[in-house]
This record gives structure tokens, C-alpha cells and sequence, in this order.
């Protein structure tokens, strides 16, 4: 059983900064790319950053600049470091394996975390 658990969401005010973590546990043999998402409220969720297993980066342009994404391989956890944050800042930040192993030869399959709120006031 494979769990993604996200944590360092909250209320923050403009200008300021959050860092989310994401702790992949169970039986997780290969992970490719680890990335986070966002949900605001009423819209569809959307791709915020992409990590790939040598540290290759990519970003939504909406937050280029104030978000870096890192990952620890050897631990399992995916970060997503937010400053300069913003009110349209504001959703559920999801963590997603899109690719995953759960042993070796097994199938390749996606995981989403639960999500944690992030909350930026003007």
C-alpha cells in the first residue's frame, strides 16, 4: 500500500513563505518524476512543478520565480519551497507520482497524496 502524505500547508499573508513536503511510504520500488499540483477553489486542478529523478526542474509560468521543487531521493519525499506567495496563490496542493513502481518488472502506476491547504490573505 503505497501513501502520499502532505504536510507545511496554512494561512500565510502576502509576501510570505511556505515549504510543503510530500512523505511517499509502503512498498515503493522505482519512482520516475515527482510533482505537485494545485486545486483552487472551483477550477480544475492544474500541474505546478515537475521534478525528474536527476533534479531536472520544470514550472507552471504562473510561478516561475517564487517556487523551487526539490526531491530526496534516498527518503522518498518531494518539497515544494513557495515564496513570494500570493492570494491567487491560494488551493489545495496536491503531491502525484505520475509513474511509480512497486516492484521491480511491476506496473508503472500513479499515486496522489490528500492534499494540504494553502491559505495566502492580502
Amino acid at each position: 500500500q503505497v501513501r502520499l502524505v502532505e504536510s507545511g500547508g496554512g494561512l500565510v499573508q502576502a509576501g510570505g513563505s511556505l515549504r510543503l513536503s510530500c512523505a511517499v511510504s509502503g512498498s515503493i520500488f522505482s519512482i520516475n518524476e515527482m510533482e505537485w499540483y494545485r486545486q483552487i477553489s472551483g477550477k480544475q486542478r492544474e500541474l505546478v512543478a515537475t521534478i525528474t529523478v536527476g533534479g531536472s526542474a520544470n514550472y507552471a509560468d504562473s510561478v516561475k520565480g517564487r517556487f523551487t521543487i526539490s526531491r530526496d531521493n534516498a527518503a522518498d519525499m518531494v518539497y515544494l519551497q513557495m515564496n513570494s506567495l500570493k492570494p491567487e496563490d491560494t488551493a489545495v496542493y496536491y503531491c502525484h507520482l505520475p509513474r511509480a513502481q512497486t516492484r521491480s518488472w511491476g506496473p508503472w502506476a500513479e499515486y496522489w497524496g490528500q492534499g494540504t491547504q494553502v491559505t495566502v490573505s492580502s
